[in-house]
């Protein structure tokens, strides 16, 4: 076993970052073990660890899936790897898959998919295709701050309006308002909505959990800004952490039910794969005097484990907890008059738009 120098052996380089190691994954031969050498102390204050953009080059756009428990068959994730940082982040465990780390260097090696918007309209513009509502933030974040700059979720939307492919969006950022422009009018023909995480209220416990995600009232604003836009909107209080923001799930859909949502729902704390030993982690450093309990809680809604991937109880957990937080969401929807309507979207609206070659019409 090679020992390599973590990041985390200096806790003073993870300002502004969620994971609190750099472990390797669960495919690699060495494993990286953190340590102090005596110098820390005496040194200058290290730069925090800096964000590094790498280019995807990618030759498929659409990924689809065919699990019974999610509601949708295809999806575009415009970035691998997200700078949100939320510990909690079920998308960690993809970095495996590049010989990263699932912790540090997913929120700190991002990847951008460059010709995204050219590989989808390739993809629409096949006779074989058969139009279906296209799902985006389903992995990692399409409105992480990386695309302020390179705005490849702004031009998937480009495509989708183009086409009118229907398309949802799931996102904890403030960003998505900015493309209103484009949502709105597709929305005004059902073709679009938009569904925001709002975790916790607590400003404090925000920004050590998803460390550079917007802030709870901006996710509020946002929620308002697209409802006020004719935007269908859905808050999703999720995940549920037991005894640490379980007992938030009321005054959150409280507070986006003020802002316009008519929907709502929830999924429970996921924990697969190296997610489970990171949350830990994070855990003891972060919240250690609520640590064992959070775990015990998790594990009494697993079957006595960390985490049980068995469709139908992955999203919502199982025991007498889990039914405790079932009840309470569904008085508080009730209440507040959340999930009166589904809003389904529109897929007969599809049209593949002339190109330069193509056969004259006869007539009309």
């Amino acid at each position: 076993m090679t020992q390599v120098l973590d990041a985390a052996a200096d806790p003073r380089l993870l300002k502004g970052r969620g994971a609190r190691s750099n472990d390797s994954s669960r495919y690699d031969a060495e494993r990286r073990v953190g340590f102090d050498d005596g110098w820390r102390h005496e040194d200058e204050e290290p730069p925090p660890i800096r964000t590094e953009v790498l280019r995807d080059a990618t030759r498929t756009i659409i990924t689809r899936n065919t699990s019974p428990d999610i509601s949708f068959n295809q999806s575009i994730n415009p970035y691998r790897g997200c700078e949100h940082g939320c510990i909690y982040c079920f998308a960690r465990p993809t970095h495996a898959y590049l010989g990263m780390s699932p912790g540090l260097d997913f929120e700190s090696k991002i990847l951008f998919k460059p010709d995204a918007a050219k590989l989808l309209e390739a993809e629409l513009s096949k006779p074989s295709y058969v139009p279906q509502v296209i799902a985006m933030g389903t992995n990692t974040d399409p409105y992480q701050p990386i695309e302020r700059e390179y705005r490849v979720t702004r031009s998937i939307l480009e495509v989708l309006a183009k086409f009118k492919n229907p398309v949802g969006i799931v996102t904890k950022s403030a960003l998505i308002a900015r493309d209103i422009d484009i949502l709105a009018p597709m929305a005004a023909e059902g073709l679009a909505k938009v569904a925001l995480s709002i975790t916790t209220l607590d400003r404090k416990l925000a920004r050590i959990m998803e460390p550079r995600a917007a802030t709870p009232e901006r996710r509020l604003e946002t929620l308002r800004a697209l409802s006020a836009a004719g935007i269908p909107t859905v808050v999703m209080t999720a995940p549920i952490i037991p005894a640490l923001n379980d007992d938030e799930m009321k005054s959150i859909l409280a507070a986006a039910a003020k802002a316009g949502v008519k929907q709502a729902g929830y999924t429970l704390l996921r924990l697969p794969l190296e997610i489970k030993d990171l949350f830990r982690e994070w855990l003891e450093d972060q919240v250690p005097d609520r640590a064992k309990h959070v775990m015990s809680l998790v594990r009494s809604m697993r079957g006595g484990k960390d985490y049980d991937s068995n469709w139908g109880t992955r999203m919502t957990g199982m025991g007498p907890y889990a039914q405790m937080l079932a009840q309470r969401f569904a008085i508080s929807v009730k209440r507040l008059g959340l999930n009166r309507m589904r809003v389904e979207l529109d897929t007969s609206k599809f049209k593949r738009p002339a190109q330069t070659g193509d056969q004259l019409k006869l007539f009309g």
